[in-house]
């Protein structure tokens, strides 16, 4: 079965990064036939071959034409798979959904907000690009509860850590809960701790099933100092 499964996946991801539609179409399409649930086609077909791309795109191993192939493809292919999520009853609980700049992260961002649309939260989902005070200000407007960064380089961290240091200066982290998932999190251990996000996740899936499991999760001021000391301490002695 998990060889099956490891060979639909790098089907899928050749013909992504090939930008072949059709075949990326009828291999969803036979996921489907198979009654394979929605969430688990995001999470054991999509989100293996955006993590696959993302890494290659990284380390200058894919062409700029077969990365966008894979994202612009890849991105669609998304859209259509969130009509077959099916909808909980609603949580009352709102939750913006930023991400870092990159369409990979943009995507994995997208995934995020599908799945946790369907498990019940309001969801805003802004994408890249955005600047700090406009989250901020979006965040207090909406009166949100929660805040999810989705990151997969590294250079998406510094603005991040930026952002919850202004959250925290404000005072907005008090009530809203910020989440970190995706790339850059999932490789640098203790990163997310370090920059005083409250939960983290390696995928979206994750990410629901931590929200669910932890809601009312919050780093004090204490603790975010704490973490950034160890983290910035070990470095330092290595």
């Amino acid at each position: 079965m998990a060889s099956r499964r490891n060979v639909l996946q790098e089907r899928f991801f050749t013909s992504l990064i090939s930008g072949d539609r059709q075949a990326a179409r009828d291999i969803v399409d036979q996921a489907l036939q198979a009654d394979t649930p929605a969430p688990k086609i995001l999470s054991h077909l999509f989100w293996p071959a955006l993590e696959q791309f993302q890494n290659l795109h990284r380390n200058d191993q894919l062409t700029p034409l077969a990365y966008n192939f894979a994202t612009r493809l890849l991105r669609q292919l998304v859209d259509q798979m969130q009509i077959r999520l099916e909808q909980q009853p609603r949580r009352g609980t709102k939750v913006l959904i930023v991400s870092g700049a990159e369409q990979s992260e943009e995507i994995s961002a997208q995934m995020a907000a599908d799945l946790l649309e369907a498990d019940g939260y309001s969801v805003y989902y802004a994408g890249g690009g955005i600047a700090n005070d406009e989250i901020v200000e979006q965040l207090t407007e909406l009166k949100a509860d929660k805040l999810v960064i989705f990151g997969a380089v590294a250079s998406t961290v510094p603005a991040t850590r930026v952002l919850i240091d202004r959250m925290h200066e404000i005072g907005a982290n008090e009530h809203v809960q910020v989440v970190v998932g995706g790339g850059i999190f999932n490789r640098a251990d203790g990163l997310a701790e370090e920059i005083g996000a409250d939960l983290w996740a390696n995928d979206p899936t994750e990410l629901a099933e931590s929200m669910q499991a932890e809601p009312n999760r919050r780093m004090t001021p204490e603790q975010r100092t704490v973490g950034r000391k160890r983290r910035n301490g070990s470095r330092n002695a290595a």
